[in-house]
Order: structure tokens, then sequence, then C-alpha cells
């Protein structure tokens, strides 16, 4: 891959987001029979034949752990050349992840202090010949509209600009042995968003309302005086009327266009925002029209669920959005504020319900690829975020970062979740060294009595009953918490090894794993049946991760179910204990009250939100009060699905279709839905075609339900609904589309 290209960087000094141009001619004689042009980029690159851009592709090459890996894009160019013609290629470059802001802390240019491009196109001709055209000292630079940007703070556009006169480049050597082809998902466009409403602040800023917290810029066409400054702020909510931006911390998410004096049609190419709010500052002294442009990584749409309660469906099309919002290149805890990092405990946890709404094996696997990486870097301990955009940093100041129970554990579960949609043993296969490393490492750091506690953990995080401004001072014991999610990552190795004929590794894991459970009684086991640590969300571990099981789990089971009605059914838990509440419950008995607390609609819970008007997850249960006002804690986002998760048991129990074999080989139709749910469908693209289940309940309150699954899925019917139960034709089935 581009062999004899060089990285171009501008001149020391330069300011604004450069252009590297090139101007070349098609020979006249043979015909073009393909041209072929490779790019990448230290930053972010627009690529552009005679002044258009190349692709539909955004924020080219998107974020890989840059020390080990840059990828390159390939694009087929041949429909954009004419023989006999003079063309120009320019690379437009951005700072990016590589050179812009990077995390709360401040940090800037992690990886690099300004952007550099590297390309090579190639032309094939019909007599065999071949030219190549390579980044190296004949290239120049020149301006371009972008004055600065930055995926925090925003870009800074000046239509007026003219390219001027061109500089020389600076030629530095590509380091070719990080170069990997561009694999996963693109970042594109994936929809446009009318304003449902906009009017007049008072100050001269126009508020425009998308109806919808999505991910993406702005796009405005517009006519005004040349010279003339549009100013656009961003937020996710308003308070009092205003954009409510104190959550977005130190990003600035302002975008700034001074207009041409002609027609402009303008969109940012090198930042993005998490909004619903756009004002813009000047809009009134200018004529045209404004959309909200939503990009994402390129994933497929497979799995759907839609019911007869409108709040429950909402809250599940807010699930979506927010997989969507937080699939920008990886898989991220945010996308709003000074973050916007792979936070690893957050897919640990949604892998699953990510897995059945959108094909995530290309862009799950790109991500884990990465993890591999920085894990190989820190001698097997999986960092917080991947990338590691946080290297060396620590909670606990002075102290090295280590392994955390449930975020490290994404080096297991994440590669689990994905063989347990796709049936591809290969994906074990890539992670088995990880997942391997990952647990030894943190077999070597658990304390005399064999559980896991010593190590700062960020434990049940977020836990509605800590304070604001302390999301650690959770009622669930971290060490409990940890020592289960590390007993279900021994289990999951297990069964990797059996699944990957290693008899001798899954006896020894299975034994291990059966070592550490004693040792989890021992350490906080209580007689009777009750846990030390008496909260919810160690309880629904303990079930979850099979760390209590047989009468143990039983008697969990039961306190958990007390725990949950003397709250009222409300979710005292956080992101490790939440997503598997209702798991735990019903794996024990307490179907109702898990329905209880799906279906209630008081904070904190998964439908209060709704009910404020929320259209994704919240990080917070309560990260908007019941007066209107933005919960005063520093993290208070709009838009992060960990909470989400609970959507895959939406998919199983409530939606009634469960798969029961890896890759969809044999699935379970067992629908049990909250008494006054009218009808629910669900649906999902499998690698041997689709699986559906649709049931309605009749006046007697009987659930009547069709299903639909291809030829050789085996497929296993409640005894409860079999005389109920009719197979279908997947075309028989109403679309399932929320």
């Amino acid at each position: 891959m581009l062999e004899g290209a060089s990285v171009l960087r501008a001149p020391e000094g330069w300011r604004g987001a450069p252009g590297f141009v090139r101007a070349f001619s098609v020979p006249g004689g043979a015909a073009l029979t393909a041209a072929v042009l490779e790019v990448t980029a230290e930053g972010l690159v627009e690529p552009l034949l005679d002044g258009r851009p190349v692709t539909a592709d955004v924020l080219l090459p998107g974020w890989t752990a840059y020390r080990h890996r840059l990828r390159v894009a390939t694009y087929d160019v041949t429909a954009q050349l004419g023989p006999g013609r003079s063309h120009e290629i320019e690379l437009r470059a951005g700072n990016g992840w590589d050179c812009g802001r990077l995390g709360w802390r401040g940090a800037r240019a992690l990886y690099g202090d300004r952007p550099g491009v590297a390309a090579a196109l190639t032309l094939r001709f019909d007599d065999g010949s071949s030219r190549r055209l390579v980044t190296d000292d004949a290239w120049r630079t020149v301006r371009t509209a972008t004055l600065s940007d930055d995926l925090y703070d925003g870009e800074h556009l000046d239509l007026r600009t003219r390219r001027g006169a061109a500089h020389p480049v600076v030629v530095e050597h590509l380091d070719r042995s990080r170069l990997v082809p561009f694999a996963g998902p693109p970042i594109v466009r994936t929809a446009r968003v009318a304003p449902i409403s906009a009017w007049s602040d008072g100050r001269g800023g126009t508020i425009f309302d998308f109806g919808q917290n999505l991910v993406g810029r702005l796009r405005m066409r517009v006519r005004g005086p040349r010279g003339h400054r549009l100013t656009v702020q961003h937020a996710e909510v308003l308070e009092r009327g205003e954009l409510a931006r104190r959550p977005l911390r130190s990003a600035r998410a302002e975008d700034v266009v001074v207009l041409s004096g002609g027609d402009d049609d303008v969109e940012p190419a090198f930042t993005f925002h998490g909004f619903r709010y756009a004002r813009i500052q000047g809009w009134r002294a200018v004529e045209g029209d404004v959309e909200a442009v939503v990009i994402g990584s390129d994933l497929r749409r497979t799995g759907r669920f839609a019911c007869s309660d409108p709040v429950l469906d909402r809250f599940h099309r807010n699930v979506v959005w927010s997989l969507r919002g937080n699939t920008v290149g990886i898989p991220t805890d945010c996308p709003q504020r000074d973050e916007r990092l792979g936070w690893t405990g957050d897919i640990a946890v949604f892998a699953p319900t990510a897995c059945f709404l959108f094909d995530m094996d290309g862009f799950l696997r790109e991500w884990l690829t990465d993890l591999r990486c920085e894990q190989d870097d820190a001698d097997g301990r999986v960092p917080y975020v991947v990338p590691d955009a946080l290297p060396g940093w620590s909670v606990r100041a002075g102290e090295p970062p280590e392994a955390v129970g449930v975020w490290s554990d994404a080096a297991v579960w994440v590669p689990w979740a994905l063989w347990e949609s796709s049936g591809e043993p290969a994906v074990l296969a890539e992670s088995w060294a990880s997942m391997t490393a990952h647990v030894e490492r943190v077999l070597g750091r658990l304390s005399a009595d064999g559980v896991w506690r010593d190590d700062f953990q960020f434990g049940d995080w977020l836990d509605p009953t800590a304070p604001p401004d302390d999301p650690f001072a959770a009622i669930a014991d971290p060490g409990a918490v940890a020592t289960a999610a590390l007993h279900r990552s021994i289990l999951m190795l297990s069964r990797a090894a059996s699944v990957l004929g290693r008899p001798g590794d899954e006896r020894r894991w299975a034994a291990r794993a059966r070592r550490l459970r004693d040792d989890f009684r021992r350490a906080y086991a209580e007689p009777g049946g009750r846990l030390r640590s008496d909260a919810p969300a160690v309880y629904a571990l303990a079930i979850v991760c099979e760390v209590l099981d047989g009468a143990d789990a039983a008697k969990a089971g039961q306190r958990l179910a007390e725990l949950v009605r003397a709250s009222g059914h409300r979710v005292i838990a956080g992101f490790a204990g939440a997503p598997y509440l209702c798991d735990a419950l019903t794996a024990t008995g307490h179907l109702d009250d898990a329905l209880a607390l799906l279906v209630n609609r008081e904070t904190p819970g998964w439908l209060a939100p709704v009910d404020l008007g929320a259209t994704t997850v919240w990080e917070r249960w309560d990260a908007l009060l019941p007066d209107g006002t933005v919960n005063p804690g520093e993290m208070t986002s709009f838009n992060h699905y960990a909470f989400g998760a609970v959507a895959d048991w939406m998919h199983r129990v409530v939606g009634g279709l469960a798969s029961l074999a890896p890759g969809w080989a044999r699935v379970r139709v067992d629908p049990r839905p909250p008494a006054g749910l009218a009808w629910a469908r669900t649906s999902i693209d499998t690698p041997r075609g689709t699986i559906g289940v649709h049931w309605e309940r009749d006046a007697e309150g009987a659930l009547h339900v069709d299903y639909a699954a291809p030829e050789g899925v085996e497929v296993e019917l409640a005894e409860d609904i079999a005389d109920r139960a009719r197979r279908v034709p997947p075309a028989a089935l109403a679309p399932a589309t929320a």
C-alpha cells in the first residue's frame, strides 16, 4: 500500500486547514481501464478530484490506535477521469483525533502536532501500461476556507477565502509498517433532519429544534452579505429557554461561517457535534434554509422492535439513536462533550444489544484489533478507553492504571457477543490471546482471600443513590462487582476454548471458575442467602455472572426482588448492575418484578426520561430534573447507550425472540410481556435469514403468535403459547420498524 508515497505536511507555522494539490493529465492513446486512489492521513483528509469529493465517506480515515495502525482507504475514481484531459487532485487535511483535542484533561496533539496526508493514484491502461502519482515534493500547499478545526471546538470557515499562491510542502517519510487496509464500515452521512421549529431568542440569535438528539453537523444553504458572520452553537437540551451548554464542559461545539456574498452551500468537514438544538447568531440577516446532517459509521440495521405502548416504543427508538450517535468510527461513551472516548465498560455491557440492532461484526472487530494493540503495549492490561487517549492516567493519583472489573472485561465480553451473534469461531480465535491475557493479569492481582478487591474499581458507576459530584459512591461493593464480572469472563474463556477445540484450556478455565466461585461465596455471602453487599447490582451480577447457582442463586433472586419492590420498582443500580437486573429477576422466577421495573415511569427508571422529552438514552437517570434544569453533576450526557442495554432483554422477553445457539441456529419463541401491552413485533436479519415474532393479545388476554424462521433454523415454542402460535413466511409479518 502507498508504495513510494511520502507524508505531506504544511510548512511550519501554517494557519488553518491546508490543502495539498497536484495537477496531472491522463495520457491519450491507450484507453484508461482503471484509476484507483489510495489515501490516508495523520489527522483527517477529504480527497477531491477537480474540486469534487472523491467519496461520500467523511472523517477519513477515522480513529485507530495510531501508534500501531493507520488505515488506508481505496477508491475507484475511473469514472471521474478522462483521456487527454487535465485534472487536479486535492487532499484537504484536518486535525481530527490525531492532532486535535482529546479528553477532558486538556490534551492536544496526542499523536502529532499537525496533520499530514499520503496518497497514491494508479492509472492502468488497456495496453498493459500504468502510471502512478504519489505524494512527493511535486505537490503544493494551498489555502482552504477552513481557518481552524477541532472535533470538540468546531470549525471556522471563511467562504471568501481564495487559494492564493501555492507553497512548498514538507515531505516526510511514511512508516508503512503501520499501514493497514481500511476494514470495517466507513463514517458516512446517514440521514438529514429538518428542524421542526425555530424562534428568535431576543438576543440576535435564532434557535432551531430538530426534534431529535442526534450526532452530526449543520448544512446551510444561505445567501447573505459578503463577510457576514454566522455563529452556530449546539446543545442537547434547553434550560430556561436557552441552550444548556454547561454539560459540554470545555468543548466549545461552535461553528463559524463567514459568507462569500453569493449562494453558499456549506457544511463543516472536520468536526461533529451532539445536539438537538442549534442557535445561529446572525441568521435573521440572511435568506436560506438549514438542516442537520447525521453522521455515523455505515452500519446495516438488522434487528427491530415495536410495540403498542408509545412510551416503551419511544424508549427503544432512543436506544437505537444512542447507538447511532456513539458509533462514529469507534464505540464511544458520548458524542458531545470534551470526551467522546472508547470507554470499554459501556460497550462491554451494551454489545449484545448492539449486535441485535445492527451488523456490528466489522465495526467491533476493528475496534477489538485496536484493543489488542493497546493491551499488548500495557502488558496485558486493557485500558479504560480504546484507543488509549489516556495513557498513564489513573483515577487514583500517583498509582499506575490497572485493569478494572466490567470495563477491562470488554476484552472477553465483546468478542463473545460477536460470536453469539454471528456463530463465527474466527471472532473468538482472533481474540483468544487477548481474552486470556486479561484474565491471567487479573488473577495475578487477587487478594489473599481470592477475590478482586484491592485495585481501584469503577464499580457500579453512576448508581442513582450516589451524589451528583461523586459517581463512585455506589451502594454496591466494588470488589464484589469486579469479582463477579471476572467469573463471567473465566466462564466465557472456558466456553470459548470448547468452541475452538482446546479441551485442556476448557478444563483449566472451568476449574479456575469453580475456585473463584468458592472464594466469592466465602468473601461475600452470608448465612441465609444474603450477600454482605446488600445491593441490587451485586445480586444481579452474582446471578447473571453465575457466581451463584442453584439454591444460592434462588435466594439471591428472592432478595433482589425484595429490594426492587422496596424501591417501588425503581432502578437502584448503575452502569454495571442496571443492564442485568431484569435478566436476574427473570432467571430466578420474578418476571413480574422485572416487567414492573421496565415499565415504571418514575425516576430512576428507563421510561422516566421519555416523559421528560428524551429522544436518546441518558448518562444519568436524572440528567434532566423535573423542573427542567440540568443535573448539577459534572458528567451529564444526554446521549449514552449504556443504560439502553436492557433492550437486549426486551427483545428476548417482551418481544419473545431469543437465540439459543450462536448465529441464530436455534431460537426460542416465548413472549412474556407486561399486562398492559396489546402487541409487539420483533425481528432480526441473521446470517441464516430473517427471523421474526409478532404477537397480539385477544380480548381475554391470551397471546396469539405469528413467527417466521428460515429453513434450517430450529424453533422452540414455549408451552403456554404452542396452541396459539403459527409459522408464517417472513413476508407475512408486518415490519417492526422502530
